[in-house]
């Protein structure tokens, strides 16, 4: 079974989606994960995300792995573990430059990520990210649209950072205004469930999928 989840920045779609996959017994499959690695390859390879016949040559050499154990989702680019590197400051200052050009939305969410999907060992892959319900997996049984409000997404952002939320709301609302540009995150599409996590805690949260989860298995 897939189950598809989207949602906005800080709206905790990665930590609540790892957690469900691991109570559940299902792989995990960060798709943000293959956007910051691929990104990762371009600074290496001084590509410029403008630049469409190296971005092209970047695509068609692209060699992402990634394992789906909720408690080792290593990612490789070839034969390096580009696990922590892809997580530093100056690969999230550049993704976004990379992520809205089509051709890598293309061949991430039309080549990649159906490989990745296809090939993964556990009895269910939980895969979260952008575009998940609509483009990814429009078909998964379970879709989900994880949301939670900005003033909320601002204070657990801060709580993770050790600063004040104030600190972090003007970044949260520069990032709905740039990830609204290029998916509508607010908006479910038909068929899409809406888990408001604005008044739930952690575990409340994680138990709210699983139950959509439950649900569905019931029906199949």
């Amino acid at each position: 079974m897939v189950v598809a989840i989207d949602g906005p920045a800080g709206s905790g779609k990665s930590s609540v989606s790892r957690e469900a996959a691991r109570r559940l017994g299902f792989g995990i499959l960060d798709t943000g994960a293959a956007y910051r690695a691929l990104t990762w390859a371009a600074l290496r390879n001084n590509v410029d995300p403008e630049d469409t016949a190296a971005v092209s040559h970047l695509l068609h050499t692209f060699e992402y792995r990634a394992r789906t154990d909720p408690d080792d989702s290593r990612v490789y680019v070839g034969d390096v573990d580009v696990t922590d590197s892809i997580r530093t400051a100056e690969v999230t200052e550049r993704i976004a430059r990379f992520s809205k050009q089509p051709a890598v939305r293309e061949y991430l969410n039309g080549v990649l990520f159906p490989a990745l999907i296809s090939h993964d060992p556990h009895p269910g892959l939980t895969i979260e990210g952008r575009d998940i319900t609509t483009v990814v997996a429009p078909d998964a049984p379970v879709r989900i649209l994880l949301t939670a409000s900005a003033e909320v997404r601002a204070e657990r952002r801060a709580k993770q950072l050790g600063v004040a939320a104030n600190a972090v709301a003007d970044q949260i609302r520069t990032r709905d205004a740039k990830d609204s540009a290029v998916v509508d995150f607010f908006t479910p599409a038909p068929g899409v469930q809406v888990v408001d996590t604005s008044e739930l805690n952690f575990d409340q949260a994680v138990e709210a999928v699983i139950a959509l989860v439950r649900e569905k298995e019931k029906t199949t």
